[in-house]
Formats: structure tokens, sequence, C-alpha cells
């Protein structure tokens, strides 16, 4: 059995499922299916469509699903799909995708701290940290393992690769590549984030060449293709290359820069 306040409001269409804790005040809307196990602490708002899997945790004053704030909406059915296992702190704000049929997909096991928004369309892989006040603008894409600091304002359309890091206040307006850290306003590249490497069991050799491929990238003053043609020349070419080099030449952006 589920635990609804009596003063939450939900409307007779949303699917709540089992063992849920819903506290006072929420307000749960159409179109929304909520999972088993989900806890809603008091004053939170779900509107629909939006898709929860089981065993998130929304705390005070959250705003899921609410409607895109690009002013090109008009109306049409979008979506937000949330996987499990997710904490989303005081004053969260998620939207909707955009054009008809879009959504903003969150993964797994993340943890979004007090006051941070994601915007519409955007993608967040699994495992990530925003701290207090980070701001996604719409169509961002996180993959996972990634962790920013407070603040960090992230311009739309941009990518942040797997295990990257940036620095509080960060604002960021091109693509980060997998593994690195930046920080500044606007942001460059720090150096390797090795510590968060270390931690999540990268071995001493990927470490090693990750430091290698960040010289060659970003610290040589070689043309891009040139360095990425060095990069990619190493045999055997380490999982964590490949994917740092794939992701290099797929930027539309472009890519945040090395500082020294």
């Amino acid at each position: 059995m589920s635990e609804i306040h009596p003063t939450a409001i939900i409307h007779p269409s949303a699917e709540i499922g089992t063992g849920c804790h819903i506290g006072p005040y929420c307000v749960i809307h159409a179109g929304v299916v909520l999972g088993d196990g989900c806890w809603l602490q008091n004053h939170v708002t779900v509107a629909g469509p939006t898709v929860i899997g089981p065993r998130n945790r929304f705390y005070a004053y959250g705003s899921i699903g609410q409607q895109t704030q690009d002013l090109k909406y008009a109306g049409e059915p979008t979506h937000l799909v949330i996987g499990s296992d997710n904490t989303f702190r005081e004053f969260v704000t998620l939207n909707r995708g955009t054009a008809p049929g879009s959504e903003t997909r969150i993964g797994d096991h993340n943890n979004l701290l007090a006051y941070c928004h994601v915007a519409h369309d955007c993608v967040i892989g699994s495992h990530v940290i925003f701290s207090n006040s980070t701001g996604l603008a719409g169509h961002v894409i996180v993959e996972d393992r990634v962790i920013l600091g407070g603040m960090t304002a992230v311009h739309q359309f941009c990518r942040i690769g797997c295990h990257a890091m940036t620095g509080g206040v960060a604002k960021i307006v091109k693509d980060i590549p997998p593994f690195m850290i930046a920080d500044g306003n606007p942001g460059v590249l720090r150096g390797l984030n090795q510590v968060g490497l270390e931690r999540a069991g990268f071995s001493t050799d990927d470490i090693r060449a990750l430091k290698e491929a960040y010289k060659t990238l970003f610290l040589r003053g070689l043309p891009q293709t040139e360095a990425l043609a060095i990069l990619r020349a190493r045999q055997p070419l380490p999982e964590c290359l490949r994917h740092l080099a794939t992701f290099i030449e797929a930027s539309e952006r472009g890519i945040t820069r090395g500082g020294r």
C-alpha cells in the first residue's frame, strides 16, 4: 500500500505504484506514472506526460515535468522520462521536451542537489552529481558519472563527456571532453580528472594514456585532426582513448580548449 497524505491532490488518471510515500500538499497531474517505492516529501508538483521509475526521492518544492520554457512550444504532448533510484533535492526543476513527442530523459542513480534546473530535451546519463544551483539549458547531453560544481551553467546543445568534472560557477559554452576537468568563465580545461578516475577504478595504464592524450590534444598546439590521428595511432588503442576521440570527432559546438 502507498502512503498518501490527505492534503495531496492526485489526478484520477495518474498511475501510482506500490509502496509510494506522497507527502503533504503534493500535486500529481494527469499523465503521470509514478513507479514503486517513490518518495515525495511535501509540496512536490509532478506534471505530465511524465514517467518516473522506481525508488526516486523528491524533496520539498520540486517542480517535475512542467512544460518546456522554449517559446516555440505550442502545447503539443511532450515527455519527461526518469529512471530509477535518483535523488532530487529541494526546488529542483525538470522540464519536458519541446517538439511533439520529444522527451527529456534522466537515467539512474543520479543526485541533483538543491535548486538545480534541467531544461527541455536534455539527456542525462547515470551516476551523475549536480551540485547546488547547477543549470542546464535545452538540448544538453551529460554522459555517465559526471560531476558539475555548484552554479555551473551549461549552454544549450553542449555535451559533457563521461567522468568529466566542472569547478564551481563554471560557464560551459562548448563540449567538455570525457575524463577532463573544466573551470572558469568561459570554461577551459584544467587537466585530467585523475582523482575521479582513480576512484572509479581506472587502471594506472589507462590514466597514463589519458594524461598523454591530454597533452597531445590540448597543450602541444597541434591542429585537432593531427592530434586525433596521433591519438588513434596508438596500438593497442584503449577503450577510454577510443571514446575520447569519438566524442571529439562528433562535436558540433566545438571542444572546450585547454588552459595552461
